[in-house]
């Protein structure tokens, strides 16, 4: 800004005020004029003068004033908005997961090879004597979960009493409880506190409020029970028409409906419903068992002729695995001749890695389908079953039985001392199902 130079009346004299930084003006005395005119000429001529030195005086008080050469220093505007700031805002998020690979980081170290490994597995149980089996496979082998299987009427206050202590095992460490939940005849739990689940095609046509609702007691009724680990909701797709030739679906109504367009929102009503009281979703049987006829629990040999990358049951699978409520995602132990027509999917590095990993872009924990009991898999032995998993780009093994467990975790750990690729893998594998615990609380 100029600064503002008060008007000079002649005979005025500057006086610099350091302390202010002001310029001060001093009266001259007077003088007596001279009647004749030489003299008032002379002082015309004297006053014209005096002023010219004045302005030339003031200028100088004024530079003296300023305080040197130095131009004035700039001023910080206050607009809102306008201001940088020299230090970036911390990112809340990025803190978080920083504290998370932490804690992943402090498990680790305080876990031999073997027990890294058994983090990797979900072993069943029966839901009728949990505590009895569970027990010993969470304290002394180390087992990342405990699949409860079987149908039971136990109260929701009995089985919370029963799966309270387990956590107390492994100190810090605690393991999933996972149940079949799903409606019809897929219900695990069906006692005192568990309300009773129509099947998924009539959760599907349900009004959005009232399927909301039903998602919002399921999750409810199993966090009460100690339950944080769902394997629900289906999310393949059944063509109208062909329900009663597709028998692990269809046949028992388990689909939410014919469409991608109908599966979507519902299975995600329950996903979410799930989510919201700390109780962890699996979407499943990717990349859909809506188009085949055999039942792999069953059955061998089982084919999808027709789905293919780009199917909308693919589709469906993709929307829903990037949920907000980051639910798992179970692999099929069909085989998809349009896909990968060399190896079942749950073996399959182009459906697990390749398709739902790279295509869909999906990061989080995947889990197989029973590995255990399955028709679809006895002639492959217990070891290579998970070997052939893990290798595929899986994470969580699930297997419904516990006497195949021994040799599955050997087989894992034999593999990994003979290929670093292979145990890089595991490592990998590892530290997902343990940042997948931290995310939910379940370490530490």
């Amino acid at each position: 800004m100029t600064p503002v130079v008060p008007a000079l009346r002649a005979g005025t004299e500057p006086v610099c005020a350091e302390s202010s930084g002001t310029v001060r003006f001093r009266e001259p005395s007077s003088r007596s004029p001279s009647s004749d005119a030489r003299s008032s000429i002379r002082r015309s001529t004297t006053w014209r003068q005096l002023t010219v030195t004045l302005s030339i005086l003031l200028l100088l008080a004024l530079t003296a004033c300023g305080g040197g050469d130095e131009p004035p220093a700039a001023t910080q505007s206050s607009t809102p908005g306008t201001e940088t700031s020299s230090t970036a805002e911390p990112d809340p998020e990025a803190a978080a997961q920083a504290a998370r690979e932490a804690q992943v980081d402090a498990v680790l170290g305080g876990l031999d090879r073997r027990r890294q490994i058994a983090q990797l597995f979900v072993v069943g149980v029966p839901v009728n004597n949990p505590s009895g089996a569970a027990v010993p496979l969470i304290q002394e082998t180390g087992v990342g979960g405990i699949f409860l299987h079987g149908r039971s009427a136990m109260a929701a206050t009995d089985l919370a009493a029963a799966t309270a202590g387990w956590p107390e095992l492994t100190p810090g460490l605690r393991p999933w409880v996972a149940v079949d939940q799903e409606g019809g005849e897929v219900q695990t739990l069906s006692g005192p506190g568990f309300d009773e689940l129509p099947p998924a095609v009539e959760q599907g046509a349900l009004p959005p409020d009232q399927l909301a609702a039903v998602a919002d007691g399921l999750g409810a009724s199993l966090a009460s029970a100690g339950i944080n680990l769902d394997l629900a909701p289906v999310v393949d797709v059944v063509p109208a028409g062909t329900e009663q030739r597709n028998e692990p679906i269809g046949v028992f109504g388990r689909q939410y409906g014919s469409t991608a367009a109908a599966v979507v929102p519902a299975a995600g009503a329950v996903v979410d419903g799930l989510a919201a009281h700390g109780v962890t979703a699996t979407i499943k049987h990717f990349p859909g068992l809506g188009r085949v006829e055999g039942n792999t629990d069953d059955v061998s040999g089982v084919t999808d002729t027709v789905t293919t990358r780009d199917d909308e049951q693919v589709a469906a699978f993709g929307t829903l695995a990037g949920s907000a409520s980051a639910p798992f995602v179970m692999t099929s132990s069909a085989t998809y001749t349009l896909i990968d027509p060399t190896a079942p999917a749950a073996f399959s590095p182009v459906v697990v890695t390749d398709l739902l990993r790279g295509q869909l872009g999906f990061d989080g924990v995947v889990i197989s389908d029973d590995l255990g009991a399955a028709e679809a898999v006895q002639d492959i032995r217990p070891g290579d079953r998970a070997v052939r998993f893990l290798a595929a780009g899986g994470t969580l093994v699930l297997t419904v039985t516990a006497a195949v467990l021994p040799a599955m975790i050997d087989g894992v750990l034999a593999r990994a001392e003979a290929d670093p690729a292979f145990s890089a893998q595991v490592d990998a594998a590892v530290r997902t199902a343990l940042l997948a615990k931290a995310e939910r609380g379940l370490l530490g």
